[in-house]
């Protein structure tokens, strides 16, 4: 088989996947998550259901969809970091310049998102596993730089996880309080606000970790 029908291949497969994922989006902001069955994503992508598990085998994955991403997040931002620079400072100048091209990863979701994660305890469930994943994968990192001493690795690890639970948290909160009237949900003011609020989470560890795992 040649290069070329190889990459034919996976394009298609690429295609395929989008637009089931596209697909399973529209149903789940018009229905809600729990509503909505794999048979009926399978019919509105125009594929067998069994094709919708072989790229999603959790139906979860079809709302969450950067869970990959997202879990692996933290370590790798922390493996890439530059020389001279922190843990925590690699981890603040990633979610900062995250905020400026409004990531969905870190939360900029839409508020009709936002509102279908709220309402689904699936959903809620599953995205409380990925953060606790996000912090594994972290604290692994550390603890392979630092195998001398893996409960400092860790420690550090959920000081680090928990400032970013909380910040995609908060963001989220802000893009659904335009709903009750509280706030408009300004993605440019939400990144703002998050960004003030961010500083001062990582002002707060700096004291405490910011000369660990300087590179």
């Amino acid at each position: 088989m040649s290069t070329g029908t190889l990459g034919l291949r996976e394009q298609k497969k690429r295609e395929t996947r989008q637009a089931i994922s596209d697909h399973a989006t529209q149903l789940f902001l018009e229905r809600g998550f729990d509503r909505t069955t794999i048979a009926d994503i399978a019919a509105a992508a125009r594929v067998a259901k069994m094709t919708v598990t072989n790229y999603f085998p959790r139906k979860e994955d079809l709302a969450l969809d950067h869970h990959e991403e997202f879990a692996a997040g933290l370590a790798e931002t922390v493996a890439r970091r530059p020389a001279g620079e922190s843990a925590l400072g690699a981890v603040r100048r990633v979610y900062l310049a995250a905020l400026e091209r409004r990531d969905p990863v870190i939360g900029f979701t839409g508020r009709d998102f936002a509102r279908m994660v709220a309402d689904s305890p699936t959903l809620v469930a599953r995205l409380r596993d990925l953060h606790d994943q996000r912090e594994e994968a972290l604290a692994r990192q550390l603890v392979q730089e630092a195998p001398g001493d893996p409960v400092a690795a860790r420690a550090v690890a959920a000081q680090l996880a928990a400032a970013d639970r909380l910040l995609f948290r908060e963001l989220q909160a802000r893009m659904l309080a335009g709903e009750a009237g509280e706030a408009e949900a300004d993605e440019d003011g939400i990144a703002a606000a998050l960004g003030e609020l961010a500083r001062r989470v990582f002002e707060l560890l700096e004291p405490a970790i910011g000369d660990y795992a300087v590179r």
